[in-house]
């Protein structure tokens, strides 16, 4: 059912199988031909899990799958497809080796008389390439062994195994079933006695009894009807009574004359006894799910389900863990159920066979179950990554969530709502185990029997009724006791029961509860889909349909956008974002949208299908506007109607399908024996009636519109292969290892799927790189064509999020031995220990040299010197150092969490590529911790995935700042003095305040005649401002400070704060204290790459030259003419404009466009200093303030003058305010010189829209004459109208100053 269809068999006909309710039926048991064999593939488990451990193969394979250590009636032996009919079916080919394993996952099992014997039902599932799924439903129940040679077999086993072990017992209690019973009672001997004896075979006193299964093979999933058939089937056997017709007629029937049901139809077959019935959704409907919610929710409870369901929705890995093979299948097609209308795109084994465990190394998403051992405990489970994986513990109703979690949107009314549902059908929404301590207690001891809570169990290995072994046992009784008080059934299930006359009256109550499951099923699903149909109500309007056919759309479709993110999670209620933004990220909405898409050109998924009429369906209903989302939950309308076409589907039949018959069989074949399943006749069943069947007309058309619509793709122009190979491609990675093939296991086929993961990795990275770059660089990209503009802080947490998530796969591939939680952290605990220990050789005396990798790099402003000497140290750069800054992090918790910060950190200091080539240089390392085939052995697929990761260096990440902002962070300043024209030590108390983004450290004295400081606090994010000054005390209270620069000693951000002017009293503009605007320095090697991009600078503060030019009178500088002062003043406003109409989170700091070099109050100044008459009135500067103050003057005196025109009374109060700002500036309690004053009116009027009012007051104010020459700007009407019809555009926005820029004034 996997691989690539063999030919056709005589059962292939050309008649309607493909509208067969079941494509096969199987035997699976023991080849008495052949005898006992081991179960090779169980052999090859232990020798991959030996290897896994790194133990020696020789130890684990020394008895060629013999493993004497258990007693031989637990071991695995091999199981055979005995028959299966027909032989084969054109396009479902039989897979003997898949079917065989998943029949019988663990090989035959053999019991004895004393042991339990009850049918086991389980199902599984075979994914085909292409995605497609076959269904298998399977009864194993035990028969007699009536062959002598099995039977001594056995017997030599026996004598072997007893021979080599109760030498030993009592010497040491290793034995396995002795272990078992000391740790019940240790001084329990007698007991003991008897478990040894009972837990033997005597072929004189012992009945062997050996595992059979019978399996249907159907397409679709009808569990309950197949479990019906083949229960009947299974009493048929085992009744005192032969059946009504020998078995071969309810065979030939179900294989070749019951149909599928059409859609929205149910049916009706005949087993042996009685009729069973199926049914199957309409076209408009919900698809066919007939897996009993009902026990997904009461294994998970509510709660641990919908977290689990998250988990699938964003593609981790989930292992779910059970004893029961029927319920991982439960609990995997449960929940792939309800992810309409999205589907699981990557590997999916809801029962991982013992042979494929390997595939639990697989770095790629997957849904697996894995059945537990009896008595393992979660603890002993070696997990290869577990970093972003979901472990979920179904018998123990316990799961383990991944880090870093995003919640499902509107949780808890959803929770609610799915509550509602469940109590209405008697269901506790914390799910029904009994979980109370003492019985999970109770359950870890290893008599996992007397547990049985009446749920499918399985064939177990180690089923002993200890029960009526340990009869009078003390343990017992006390365990029995505390059995019935918590409620737990002792006694077993028993599938046989329901065949006796005493439950005739029972049947339509079975019937009636059955109807409630199919009921509950679908309301249950309809609530998880009204979720998805609200949320994803408008995702057609986002959608980018770029191609013209779909030809040209498949061979670019990796480098196209198809949906618009940005857009669409701009729209969305904030709450939902962070599951959106990750959601919106994986492979199966990716998919969802590649089928809408792919829908122009050929028939639309049926799931896609479904759901587009859903969300026209809510748009009829409520015509809200679509841009318009709510976070207000909207309860699912349509449980009840739901509910009710199941029920008229099972009230009329609508099919009734041929009563099975006689065939034309051998006399004497089919004979019937009661407790064994018969031999079969094969030639009655190999084939179909002949063509003379009601439904073949019917599905030969059905045959024949399937042919022209076969043809017709193949004339869309694309041969069917080059097809299959661009939508393998285009549907990227992991796709086509959906299910490992089951029947070669060889190391060679291990090692090949080995090097797919090693490509999808790096092809992954190569993708992840592009896709961090494209975005980051923004606008720019675009202009250069590459794809859509504009990432979100949120978006680029999502990105970093998901490296974060791949490295760690990368770094768990092919692990030798696992230690944590996180492969990438161990790594580097290892790493640094060897280190720290070269170190302390190299520290010892002697030695003088430093180990490499610890002496690290310098990064950073190459040792700045400026001409007074002063500046700040280089910062040593080393993989190590890093590490201690995060393991100092008191709020990370775990080890994932570690890997995660330390992974932003790198990230943010550009070093993320050169730190894992310096993790990986350490050879014997790499090869200590990782197996040959191992990503991060593979040379060139390495050198190739670190220099993907090098290209980020491209672009900034503040991603470690901004996540971990209550981290403590030391900080180190350092003031640089211009030392040629000022004193180099200073009398006065300087002191420091820096503020950044998150927040500011308060006023700091500076040490005297200390230029550096360190100093430790919360974390400021960027850095913005900072603000300096001194009391002007003593004689030397003059001081000329070039800049000022602050480095964070984690990230080495380092930010300069340029200032060139005078601090003090009497000279320049008489300032004791100043603010400075700050710009993030870029290290020497971002240098060369700005050069190469073109992406503009960042906006500093202003540059000595041009303050100095302004207030110093020599006339030398060149003074920006009329033109170049508009330019500036349109361009700084623009700035502000483009500012706000970015996405908040993107917008960077509106101080900087204030008052850095080119922003606001610059451009105003230069306005205000064009055409002024500075000349020195007896050597004494003139500042603009000093015309503002003048204005102010004349204001206040002339108050009483103008009352005769209209617009006066506005005048007057924008006078009133104008001067009531001035004067709150001057009294205020800071010792800020002139310019400073005039940058805070700027800021203030700016901030409370008074700019436009105040401009043409002081235009038309008379002091100008007197102060500006007739060429002034300001004289100038048409100048000043424009230049307030540019303040006017920035009136519109609401704008928040910086505490620092406006602290103490009060206005």
């Amino acid at each position: 059912m996997s691989g690539s269809g063999a030919a056709p068999g005589p059962g292939s006909g050309s008649s309607p199988a493909a509208c067969r309710f079941a494509h096969y039926f199987v035997l699976c048991g023991i080849d008495a031909d052949s005898g006992l064999e081991p179960d090779e593939l169980a052999v090859l488990y232990q020798w991959l899990e030996a290897d896994r451990h790194g133990k020696s193969q020789g130890a684990a394979n020394t008895t060629s799958g013999e493993n004497f250590d258990q007693s031989p009636l637990r071991r695995t032996f091999k199981s055979k497809v005995l028959a299966h009919y027909p032989q084969n079916i054109e396009w479902n080919p039989f897979d003997q080796d898949a079917v065989n394993m998943l029949c019988m996952p663990k090989g035959l099992s053999f019991r004895t008389q004393t042991d339990n014997k009850d049918p086991q039902f389980h199902s599984f599932i075979i994914t085909r390439e292409d995605g497609s799924r076959t269904y298998g439903f399977v009864l194993t129940f035990y028969e007699e062994v009536t062959s002598k040679q099995i039977c001594t077999a056995m017997q030599t086993l026996y004598q072997m195994h007893n021979a080599e072990h109760y030498s030993s017992v009592y010497a040491s209690s290793s034995c396995s079933m002795d272990s078992l019973a000391s740790s019940l009672d240790e001084g329990d001997t007698t007991s003991l006695l008897k478990l040894q004896r009972y837990n033997s075979y005597d072929i004189s006193r012992d009945t062997l009894y050996v595992s059979k299964s019978i399996c249907l093979i159907t397409p679709l999933p009808f569990m309950q009807a197949c479990k019906k058939f083949l229960i009947q089937l299974y009493k048929a056997v085992t009744s005192q009574q032969p059946p009504p017709l020998p078995l071969e007629s309810y065979i030939h029937n179900i294989l070749y004359e019951v149909p599928l049901p059409p859609p929205g139809r149910s049916l009706k077959f005949y087993g042996v006894y009685e009729p069973v019935i199926c049914q199957r959704p309409g076209p408009s409907e919900l698809p066919l799910s007939d897996y009993p919610l009902r026990e997904a929710f009461e294994l998970l409870g509510l709660e641990n389900l919908v977290q689990v369901f998250t988990c699938v929705l964003l593609e981790m890995q989930i292992l779910l863990y059970s004893q029961d093979y029927q319920r991982l299948m439960t609990v995997a097609e449960g929940i792939t159920t309800l992810l309409f209308p999205f589907q699981w795109q990557h590997v999916y084994v809801p029962i991982l066979p013992a042979s494929l465990l390997h595939f639990l190394d697989a770095p790629v998403p997957y849904l697996m179950g894995l059945q537990s051992k009896e008595g393992t405990d979660r603890s002993k489970l070696e997990l290869p990554q577990e970093a972003n994986l979901c472990f979920v513990d179904i018998d123990n109703h316990f799961i383990e969530l991944p880090e870093e979690f995003p919640q499902f949107p509107n949780k808890v009314d959803f929770i609610q709502e799915l509550s509602e549902v469940l109590v209405q059908f008697g269901i506790p929404p914390e799910g029904s185990l009994h979980c109370s301590e003492s019985t999970s207690k109770l359950k870890n001891m290893v008599l996992k029997d007397l547990v049985n809570d009446k749920k499918n169990g399985n064939v177990c290995t180690n089923n002993i009724s200890m029960y009526e072994l340990l009869k009078g046992n003390e343990t017992i009784a006390r365990l029995q006791a505390l059995a019935k008080r918590t409620g737990v059934a002792v006694e077993k299930m028993d599938l046989s029961a329901s065949l006796g006359e005493k439950d005739k009256d029972l049947k339509l109550h079975c019937e009636e509860a059955e109807l409630r499951d199919y009921q509950l099923n679908v309301q249950l699903r309809e609530v998880f889909a009204n979720r998805f149909t609200q949320m994803f109500a408008d995702y057609e309007a986002f959608v980018i349909q770029t191609a013209q056919d779909m030809e040209s759309w498949l061979t670019n479709r990796e480098q196209m956008q198809n949906f618009d993110k940005a857009s669409f999670l701009s729209d969305q209620p904030e709450p939902y974002l962070p599951f959106l933004s990750r959601f919106i990220e994986t492979q199966m909405f990716a998919t969802f949208i590649d089928n809408k898409i792919m829908s122009q050109w050929e028939e639309k998924d049926p799931l896609l299908r479904v759901f587009d009429t859903r969300i026209d369906k809510i748009r009829l209903y409520n015509v809200r506007a679509p841009t318009l989302r709510t976070s207000i939950y909207q309860k699912c309308s349509t449980l009840k109607e739901a509910a009710q076409s199941i029920e008229q589907r099972l009230m009329k039949m609508d099919h009734t399908a041929i009563h099975p018959h006689l065939l034309d069989m051998k006399i004497g074949q089919g004979k019937y024996e009661q407790g064994f399943f018969p031999k079969l006749q094969s030639d009655v069943l190999a084939t179909g009636p002949t063509n003379n069947n009601r439904w073949v007309s019917r599905s030969a058309t059905a045959q024949r519109r399937k042919e022209r619509l076969r043809q017709h793709s193949e004339h869309v122009g694309l041969d069917n292969d080059l097809r299959e190979k661009y939508m393998q491609e285009a549907r990227s990675l992991g796709k086509n290892l959906r299910q490992p093939k089951l029947s070669d296991l060889s190391p060679a086929v291990i090692a090949q799927t080995n090097c797919k993961f090693v490509e999808g990795l790096l092809k992954e990275c190569r993708m992840k790189t592009k896709r961090m770059l494209v975005e980051k660089m923004g606008h720019e990209a675009v202009e250069l064509g590459h794809g859509e503009a504009n990432i979100t802080g949120l978006e680029e947490n999502t990105l970093i999020a998901s490296l974060c998530d791949l490295l760690e796969r990368i770094w768990s591939h092919g692990l030798q031995v696992k230690q944590g939680k996180s492969a990438l952290w161990s790594h580097l605990i290892q790493f640094q220990d060897r280190e720290e220990k070269q170190e302390h050789l190299a520290e010892s005396p002697g030695m003088t040299s430093l180990s490499p990798s610890t002496e690290g790099i310098a990064l950073g402003p190459e040792r700045r010197k400026s001409d007074s000497g002063v500046m700040l140290p280089t910062l040593r750069v080393s993989l190590i150092q890093d590490m201690r800054h995060i393991q100092n992090m008191s709020e990370i918790k775990t080890d994932v969490g570690r890997a995660r910060a330390w992974i932003r950190l790198s990230l943010e200091k550009k070093l993320l590529s050169q730190h894992l080539k310096q993790l990986l240089s350490n050879q014997p390392l790499t090869k200590k911790l990782y197996k040959r085939y191992a990503f991060l052995r593979c040379e060139e697929e390495r050198e190739q995935f670190l220099y993907h990761l090098l290209s980020l260096n491209a672009v900034d990440y503040f991603c470690f700042t901004s996540v971990f902002t209550t981290i403590m962070i030391p900080y180190r300043s350092v003031i640089i003095p211009i030392k040629k024209l000022s004193n180099a030590i200073i009398t006065s108390n300087p002191w420091i305040c820096v503020s950044g983004e998150l927040g500011d450290t308060g006023v700091m004295q500076i040490p005297k005649n200390l230029l550096e400081m360190t100093f430790e606090c919360q974390n400021l994010g960027k850095l913005t401002t900072v603000q300096i000054g001194h009391d002007n005390s003593g004689l030397l209270a003059k001081w000329l400070v070039d800049c000022v620069m602050v480095r964070n000693e984690i990230t080495g951000h380092t930010y300069r704060f340029p200032c060139g002017r005078w601090l003090g009293k009497g000279i320049d503009d008489g300032s004791l204290e100043r603010i400075l605007i700050g710009e993030l320095m870029t290290s020497a090697s971002d240098e060369d790459l700005v050069k190469q991009c073109r992406t503009p600078p960042q906006q500093k503060s202003p540059t000595t030259a041009r303050r100095l030019s302004i207030t110093s009178l020599t006339g030398k500088n060149n003074k920006p003419n009329a033109g170049q002062i508009q330019e500036g003043i349109g361009e700084a406003v623009n700035n502000i404009v483009k500012h706000f109409h970015k996405p908040e989170k993107e917008r960077g700091s509106l101080t900087v466009l204030l008052c850095g070099e080119n922003g606001l109050v610059a451009a105003l100044e230069q306005v205000f200093h064009h055409g002024f008459k500075s000349a020195r009135i007896f050597h004494k500067n003139v500042f603009i303030w000093d015309f503002i103050e003048k204005v102010v003057a004349y204001f206040e005196t002339t108050d009483q003058i103008l009352d005769n025109e209209d617009d006066v009374l506005i005048q007057k109060s924008s006078c009133k305010t104008f001067c009531h700002y001035v004067n709150a500036i001057n009294t205020a309690p800071r010792n800020i010189g002139k310019d400073g004053k005039f940058q805070i009116l700027v800021c203030l009027g700016t901030r409370d829209r008074l700019l436009p009012q105040w401009i043409p007051l002081l235009a038309e104010c008379p002091a100008i004459t007197r102060m500006y020459e007739e060429s002034a700007l300001l004289r100038d009407r048409m100048t000043v109208n424009s230049l307030i019809r540019i303040l006017q555009t920035i009136q519109d926005f609401t704008i928040v100053l910086e505490g620092s820029l406006i602290k103490g004034v009060d206005v």
